[in-house]
């Protein structure tokens, strides 16, 4: 029987080859991280069954959880319990007439090997990044492994969605902090692919674009005018710290088409589960994949069948997995967790199970399934020596089997 996951190698010989390809046409600008090289000698390979499991699941949780950020909105008293920052709650009373047919919504779900089968960690709802490392990777990486092929192409996916929603040479703002290389990694590569797909594209900064009768206006230099789309890679609780002349409220209530729109600040929040059974709504894939989550009051600091993680914690940060991380790390992590538990939530820890390569290192898994319209749209994969998938993790291309 085909083994669901295993891993193959680049050959040893090929990996220098493999990793400047890699750095330059899979636009992998951070190779590197402090001493941890983060481009995998590995390529994870997936039999078809799996891979079929994983993007059903996807969708169902996609599906569920349009749900509820349609819900949400009518009963805006309960995202007071997100952990969300003053200001975005102000701005919540704008989301009144968001349409989800008008905008693009992209979703990236973190999916776990456990002994049982799977766990989901969580949604990458506002900004998924990993995108051009799921699209390209896969495509370098197969002509080393004979009966493997990518899965699907997220870049692909977002265009197509494009197509449904603006016109063709439509004129779409690739919103970004434009001085930050992982950032600017991610918008270049989706640039660079949505400009040979017929739109007229450009990067922007949140406060280059304004708001005219709801519709976004670029003041930037060369780009003036009327934009048909917006993509937007700078996270929702960034936008707060702009000046208040930049009006980043205009987001909120754009008619422009967005991806994401705001809504999305909903399911960012890993407090979410705290308000499901509040919404009148069944989300039986949700309940069934992530671990029980508690608010940190009702969870003893010393037990380690729990873990705590920040409200809006992004790329692993702040996860207190004391086998991963220093004393230090672990114990600030416990004393925030303490003084701000509103910013904070508790979840029953899944035991990761780990997969062997060839030279016998175990490393553990996350695979994450992008979502574009509540359709599966291809697989970002990461691995790492730790229980916790954190910016030391490496990327590894997923191939499934033809």
């Amino acid at each position: 029987m085909e083994q669901p996951l295993k891993f193959g190698m680049i050959p040893e010989e090929k990996y220098p080859d493999y990793r400047y390809e890699v750095i330059f046409r899979a636009y992998k600008w951070d190779p590197q991280v402090e001493d941890h090289n983060t481009v995998a000698k590995q390529v994870l390979l997936m039999n078809k069954e799996t891979a079929r499991q994983l993007e059903l699941w996807a969708e169902d949780l996609a599906r569920e959880t349009v749900m509820i950020e349609e819900a949400l909105v009518k009963k805006l008293a309960l995202a007071k319990k997100l952990g969300l920052p003053k200001d975005i709650l102000k701005a919540l009373d704008q989301l009144d007439e968001y349409d989800s047919s008008r905008n693009v919504r992209l979703m990236r779900f973190d999916f776990h090997p456990i002994d049982n089968g799977w766990a989901v960690s969580e949604v990458n709802s506002d900004v998924p990044g990993g995108m051009a490392e799921a699209s390209v990777l896969p495509q370098i990486a197969a002509k080393y492994f004979d009966g493997y092929e990518p899965r699907k192409n997220i870049a692909d996916s977002m265009v197509n969605a494009f197509h449904e929603k603006i016109k063709e040479q439509g004129t779409i703002a690739f919103v970004h902090a434009t001085s930050y290389s992982d950032d600017r990694q991610v918008m270049e590569f989706l640039s660079n692919y949505f400009s040979k797909n017929k739109f007229k594209t450009f990067s922007a900064a949140p406060d280059h674009i304004k708001w005219k009768d709801k519709k976004a206006v670029s003041i930037l230099e060369g780009y003036e005018g009327e934009l048909d789309g917006i993509i937007r890679f700078f996270p929702l609780e960034w936008l707060t710290n702009l000046p208040k002349k930049s009006d980043w409220r205009g987001y909120y209530d754009t008619l422009t088409p967005s991806c994401n729109h705001p809504i999305a600040i909903f399911a960012q929040s890993k407090r979410l589960p705290l308000v499901w059974d509040k919404l009148g709504i069944s989300i039986p894939t949700w309940k069934k994949l992530l671990p029980e989550t508690l608010e940190p009051k009702a969870v003893n600091s010393t037990d380690f069948e729990y873990i705590f993680k920040p409200a809006l914690g992004r790329v692993g940060e702040g996860i207190s997995m004391k086998e991963a991380i220093s004393d230090k790390e672990y114990n600030r992590i416990l004393k925030a967790a303490r003084k701000y538990p509103g910013s904070w939530l508790a979840q029953r820890k899944f035991i990761s199970s780990p997969i062997s390569a060839e030279n016998r290192e175990n490393y553990h898994l996350c695979v994450g399934v992008f979502t574009v319209d509540g359709r599966s749209a291809g697989f970002y994969g990461r691995i790492s020596p730790y229980t916790r998938i954190d910016a030391r993790a490496k990327d590894i291309p997923i191939l499934v089997e033809k």
